[in-house]
């Protein structure tokens, strides 16, 4: 056998035992928490609380709804998806009701792959999101952290954009660091909205297409307050500060954010 045969085959032997020593050091993502709606009425109590502290002063962006508790009217479950619904309704001083579901002490994680299939609404006006927060409420915003998973306004169909807020980088500063994907078929079809976190990046995708990452800097808490639980939320907020840039149809009401799946795993 010649040199240049010996050689060859020693690259091709270094290569493949390096490639099966990086999947080796893949480590799977195992499912740890799930809820495929896969019954009927509210949402399923050992999962999901309401979220309302916040309707007295309009959640910090102005937003023009009021969220409900147990409300069949604005969260349901039926036909194998979740329904969030926004309606034109008066109350407690608001035009619009609709809801926010959080997983907080039911279901709260350090690092972990969140996937949720939804499809969205369409109107001038709305703002679903799939979204996560520090499970530590003695932190104030920002510095607590937020993991926007997926954001949508209905002024702008055919775009999702998923957004990291901390203490250095946020809307407030206009610092905040994130990405948006075009979607045509955003609120026409159902698609599947993921996002990786790991120790030191965060990876969000849709459809398995990854157009955004944030990684850690090294430089403390005030970029990476990412090391502690966080919780999942759903919601479908009505105008505010960035929902409400081009204001609210009123004609196009009630809308839903539908949701087949939310799926959560982590690494052993």
């Amino acid at each position: 056998m010649t040199i240049k045969k010996i050689v060859g085959k020693t690259l091709v032997l270094l290569l493949l035992t390096g490639l099966v020593a990086c999947e080796q050091d893949k480590e799977p993502w195992e499912l740890v928490w799930s809820d495929e709606f896969d019954y009927e009425g509210l949402p399923d109590e050992g999962k999901w609380s309401y979220d309302t502290a916040g309707n007295d002063w309009g959640w910090g962006n102005n937003e023009a709804q009021f969220y409900t508790e147990r409300d069949s009217l604005n969260s349901y479950v039926n036909d194998g998806t979740l329904k969030i619904r926004a309606v034109r309704e008066e109350k407690e001083g608001k035009e619009y009701t609709s809801a926010r579901l959080i997983t907080n002490g039911k279901g709260d994680w350090k690092y972990g792959k969140v996937e949720v299939r939804a499809k969205l609404p369409e109107g001038r006006g709305t703002w679903p999101a799939i979204w996560m927060l520090s499970s530590d409420a003695s932190i104030k915003w920002p510095d607590r952290g937020e993991i926007d998973i997926m954001e949508h306004v209905g002024f702008e169909p055919d775009t999702v954009f998923s957004t990291v807020h901390t203490k250095d980088y946020n809307h407030i500063l206009g610092t905040q660091v994130g990405e948006k994907i075009h979607l045509p078929t955003a609120t026409s079809d159902f698609h599947v909205y993921t996002m990786e976190w790991e120790e030191n990046e965060i990876r969000s995708y849709v459809n398995g297409k990854e157009y955004f990452n944030y990684k850690n800097e090294d430089s403390g808490s005030g970029a990476w307050p990412f090391d502690k639980p966080f919780f999942l939320l759903l919601n479908l907020a009505v105008g505010g500060g960035l929902g409400g840039q081009q204001g609210i149809d009123n004609d196009a009401f009630p809308h839903t954010f539908e949701i087949d799946y939310v799926r959560v795993y982590q690494k052993n």
